[in-house]
């Protein structure tokens, strides 16, 4: 099982008892934004994989992710220039 699952996995308090996790995070956008939104993006992708061994993830990643971990559902909603607040539901 991969670390991140595993992550996930670890907010199993929240599940059991109809809470939900709250990330705020960076989502990958494919061939949407300016030159310089795209750029940061991958600047920070780039950033992640160096420094923390992990990476900025696009939305079919992060569902992915969420599925995998045991989650039914998740909503996205942008905030903060290049940053989301991705709210995870058991």
């Amino acid at each position: 099982m991969r670390e991140d699952t595993k992550a996930m996995q670890g907010s199993n308090s929240s599940k059991e008892n109809g809470g939900k996790v709250i990330i705020i995070d960076m989502i990958m956008m494919k061939n949407q934004g300016d030159y310089k939104s795209i750029e940061t993006q991958l600047f920070f992708d780039m950033t992640m994989m160096i420094f923390a061994a992990g990476r900025e993830r696009d939305e079919n990643e992060w569902e992915k992710l969420f599925l995998d971990a045991g989650f039914s559902h998740y909503k996205i909603t942008p905030i903060l220039g290049l940053r989301s607040l991705i709210e995870v539901y058991p």
